[in-house]
């Protein structure tokens, strides 16, 4: 059974950073992608940030481009977003997932809805 965990969520002060972590387990991510979506609330989700698990390949989402930094670990199959430079409007659930297709593009633009999913951790941006 795949299961994601997310960490490293929390509260920060704007203009600071914060850098999330997840662990995935119990499936076969040789070609996976994985990546990041938050939502806000009263706000649909939103794609953050999403890299291959092998080979070159990653995308973000236009409101964090040059903010966030994602990089994956693939001998843990761990993802890590590093968040910098955060806003008021960064506040939202983030939410970890990954795709055995390895479809990067379809995985950041929503054509293809990730398989899996973590529990979500929160963000919290004050001024």
């Amino acid at each position: 059974q795949v299961r994601l965990v997310e960490s490293g969520g929390g509260s920060v002060q704007a203009g600071g950073s914060l850098t999330l972590s997840c662990a995935a387990s119990g499936g076969n991510f040789g070609n996976a992608v994985m990546g990041w979506f938050r939502q806000a609330p009263g706000k649909e989700r939103e794609f953050v940030a999403a890299t291959r698990m092998v080979g070159d390949g990653t995308r973000y989402g236009d409101s964090v481009r040059g903010r966030f930094i994602i990089s994956e670990d693939r001998s843990e199959t761990t993802v890590k977003l590093q968040m910098n430079r955060l806003r008021a409007e960064d506040t939202a659930v983030y939410y970890c997932a990954a795709d055995s297709r390895g479809w990067l593009l379809a995985f950041a633009s929503g054509r293809a809805d990730p398989q899996h999913w973590g529990p979500g951790t929160q963000v919290t941006v004050f001024a």
